[in-house]
């Protein structure tokens, strides 16, 4: 365990109260409801005690509190893995969010449990890189959290044992890039995967090809094409289809497997079927900006485009396509946020002056509070996939492939993470409705239909029907012993 570590306790509570019984057999019980459980989906209560499931069934015996869930789906909290918070950019500018107004936003959209980055300055030690996201963490963390730990400087002192130290202690992903300012060079990414294989931790990559992404932003600077609907040209599709085949060929080559992040085209997702129908330890993800938006959102008035910057870029309607098609074949595994939130002003997207070239605006858009809502909407009310593959994709696959064993699925002994689903509210999104930092909604005249009603963190309601009862610090670190993904053996090393 790191000394830096201090898990948050608090006290179990429900919002909705029934009456106080006498010899109460569980804390909470909430009945009636469509329980989305791994098995499938079961008509009936769920009950509650010490913060965990008890049981899922009918008729049960009395409960200190109570909740109706009556035409409601009862489903896990979500597990959104892929969040950048409190975090400095390659840039240097600060993350919009602290830990306390991001896990509220995504407490607000359903998500219970969130991994975000503990990004390694340069010449920075990795213990001391830990303990200072966990002392952000501790507090303002409003939900569960656990961490990445962002490999950006391996000739610090003690880098491999420090390393090998933190993953025992419980921090299981690491993540590297092969882009941008913090890169890491073909020589160097071998040996992080090497030292993943020997402590158990998956690799987290941002794969794009950083040559590929220069020699075409210098061409455009060049021809003066400095607006942000040219920042979509200056990632070209094959930066990442490059990229994503040799991370996976590394990947198969010393058997370490990899997670490659926010696959963006079609040519990505098919490079991962590939390598994965070839045996090759390899998962990936995608994220709600590429299932919903194009490269025509940056196609804005002046520079407003700017707010919907983000890398890889959004593509074409043939990518959503495709990538829809990869997750229903399970080729890419889950969707997560990638929430890198920026304002809209000096301190964020338009740090270097007001009419900004599109490489001086800050890459990200909010996403914590919106992902659950959106999907909810393309994938139970106006999609063919339900209710179980919601659950799948959003909560069960993120918490198995990265180790939160107590977290994402409605089972006894689970951490009791709930959300109820109101499955008819519709809501159309506003400029600047959401629970964050960020001063705007990307996501503004979308409507979706489907909305999370309430929300309970291990037996405590943290929302209820648009009103927020979470308390900065108690959120708790998720301790990750060991994953599901781990290496077959230490062959080809």
């Amino acid at each position: 365990m790191h000394d830096c570590k201090n898990t948050a306790s608090f006290t179990h509570q429900a919002l909705v109260k029934g009456p106080l019984w006498m010899g109460a057999d569980f804390d909470l019980v909430i009945r009636d409801g469509h329980i989305v459980t791994p098995k499938g989906v079961v008509e009936g209560d769920l009950a509650i005690t010490g913060g965990r499931i008890a049981e899922i069934g009918s008729n049960f015996g009395h409960a200190t509190r109570e909740i109706s869930a009556a035409g409601k789906y009862v489903m896990p909290g979500g597990v959104d893995v892929h969040a950048h918070i409190e975090q400095m950019s390659g840039m240097g500018l600060m993350n919009a969010d602290t830990f306390e107004t991001a896990t509220r936003s995504a407490a607000m959209g359903g998500t219970t449990s969130v991994i975000s980055f503990a990004a390694q300055a340069g010449g920075q030690r990795l213990s001391q890189t830990l303990c200072d996201y966990e002392a952000r963490a501790k507090r303002g963390a409003m939900i569960d959290y656990a961490f990445h730990l962002t490999l950006t400087d391996l000739s610090v002192p003690s880098f491999e044992e420090d390393l090998a130290n933190l993953v025992a202690a419980g921090h299981r992903s690491l993540k590297i890039f092969t882009t941008y300012n913090i890169q890491l060079r073909d020589p160097e990414v071998l040996k992080v995967l090497t030292l993943a294989r020997r402590c158990g931790a998956l690799v987290c990559v941002h794969a794009e090809n950083d040559a590929i992404i220069a020699r075409a932003k210098n061409a455009l600077l060049a021809a003066g094409k400095t607006a942000p609907q040219d920042h979509a040209t200056s990632r070209p599709r094959m930066a990442e289809i490059e990229a994503v085949e040799r991370m996976c060929r590394f990947a198969e080559h010393l058997d370490q497997p990899i997670m490659l992040f926010h696959i963006s085209t079609e040519e990505g997702a098919a490079a991962v079927q590939a390598a994965q129908r070839r045996g090759a330890p390899v998962w990936a993800e995608t994220c709600p900006h590429y299932l919903l938006m194009t490269d025509e959102v940056l196609n804005q008035p002046g520079i407003e485009g700017a707010k919907f910057m983000c890398s890889p870029p959004q593509r074409s309607a043939v990518d959503q396509a495709a990538l829809w098609h990869a997750l229903d074949a399970g080729t890419l595994s889950l969707v997560s946020s990638d929430h890198a939130p920026y304002r809209f002003d000096a301190s964020g997207k338009l740090s270097a002056g007001p009419n900004p070239r599109f490489d001086e605006i800050a890459n990200g858009l909010p996403g914590l509070e919106t992902r659950l809502p959106l999907l909810f909407d393309a994938m139970v009310s106006r999609g063919t996939q339900g209710p179980e593959a919601f659950c799948q994709i959003t909560s069960t696959m993120p918490a198995q492939l990265y180790g939160l064993k107590n977290k994402g699925a409605l089972s006894p002994g689970m951490d009791a993470d709930v959300v109820l689903w109101d499955p008819d509210k519709t809501v159309t999104y506003g400029a600047d409705d959401l629970h964050d930092n960020v001063g705007y909604n990307p996501w503004e005249g979308r409507t979706v239909k489907g909305w999370p009603e309430q929300v309970v963190l291990r037996g405590k309601t943290v929302m209820h029907k648009g009103e927020f009862f979470g308390v900065a610090g108690e959120g708790a670190w998720i301790d990750r012993p060991e994953l599901a993904t781990k290496p077959k053996g230490l062959t080809n090393e």
